[in-house]
């Protein structure tokens, strides 16, 4: 038994310890709108409400200071609309950003690990809430549909990172948020 658990805790530190951003990143080409196509997480409330997500948008605002301004809407099933903002602060590694959610109450560690500025971009967090941690990995494109290659792409990262199957969605499309 105790093999098992120091198994297990060896694998989630080698898959969140080899995650890192992409090289030669570059903040200026992460700017724009993105469409929120795949969502994957080891977080115990995903399960109760992945049947209820559906796409949404990210807009990303590189600051002055490096910082990466996100806003994320997406419209609900009753019309309106559900949004959050965060700045997620620069740190030492280019494409490495730290925050924390005033909403959920968690500190974050995102890294930008892949991403085709025209067309996809493959965002990891680490999710840290009262000492527990959770992965989330997140699939943006530039426009609604990516290419059968790059969602596979996505979901065999997801199962590298610890993400089991069940816990991987392509999100349904959704009309989007009016223009505020």
């Amino acid at each position: 038994m105790l093999l098992r658990i120091f198994g297990a805790l060896l694998c989630v530190l080698v898959a969140n310890g080899e995650v890192m951003p992409q090289k030669d990143f570059d903040l200026q080409g992460v700017a724009g709108k993105w469409y929120l196509i795949g969502f994957a997480t080891n977080a115990q409330w995903f399960v109760s409400r992945k049947a209820e997500m559906k796409m949404g948008t990210a807009i990303l605002v590189p600051t002055a200071e490096g910082d990466l301004d996100m806003t994320y809407s997406s419209l609900n099933s009753d019309g309106t609309c559900w949004k959050m903002t965060h700045l997620a602060k620069k740190t030492g590694t280019p494409g490495k950003f730290a925050f924390r959610s005033q909403r959920w109450g968690n500190d974050n560690d995102m890294r930008v690990v892949d991403v085709k500025y025209d067309q996809y971009a493959l965002v990891h967090t680490i999710k840290t809430k009262g000492g527990v941690t959770s992965v989330l990995n997140k699939l943006y494109g530039r426009t609604p549909e990516l290419s059968s290659e790059v969602l596979q792409k996505f979901k065999q990262f997801s199962l590298d990172t610890g993400i089991l199957p069940d816990n991987i969605a392509i999100l349904p499309k959704n009309d989007e948020c009016p223009a505020a």
